[in-house]
């Protein structure tokens, strides 16, 4: 899988369940309509029960100038969840969930259908709002380091 590139994104949620964040590279458009990705995500990730609980999920795919923000929320760094969306980058009002302001693009929706495959849940991600920004290149996952595109 590390010759597999993949863009990197940090997936939040907000809710009953709490806030957090996780930064994900399995994440797949399915349809333009309705406007649809698959996001897999760990099961032994403590963030888990909270995104699958929440059901609200926003998608900021980061941009080549947000490897920190990346190693941050893939919990590479120490920083404590609540501090990582105490930084002046998020937008807490306009949605239900944090969505990154500088991101290339965030995606706003629920999960509408899951299945578990081997240690990974895979959420089918019904989009409601999809949220564009400037154009910059791109941060992508390959044989485990970041690169720019």
């Amino acid at each position: 899988m590390a010759k597999l590139p993949a863009a990197v994104n940090v997936v939040t949620t907000n809710g009953t369940h709490g806030r957090v964040g996780i930064t994900v590279s399995a994440v797949c458009s399915v349809t333009d309509e309705p406007p649809s990705v698959i996001i897999c995500l760990n099961k032994s990730s403590y963030t888990h029960d909270i995104f699958e609980a929440n059901g609200r999920v926003c998608i900021n795919v980061l941009s080549a100038d947000d490897e920190e923000l990346a190693l941050h929320f893939a919990g590479v760094t120490e920083v404590p969840m609540d501090a990582r969306f105490g930084w002046d980058r998020w937008d807490h009002h306009s949605e239900d969930v944090p969505v990154l302001r500088q991101s290339l693009v965030s995606l706003v929706g629920h999960i509408v259908q899951q299945s578990d495959c081997g240690s990974h849940s895979v959420w089918l991600v019904r989009i409601s709002r999809v949220l564009q920004r400037g154009e910059t290149e791109a941060l992508v996952y390959f044989q485990r380091r970041f690169h720019r595109v």
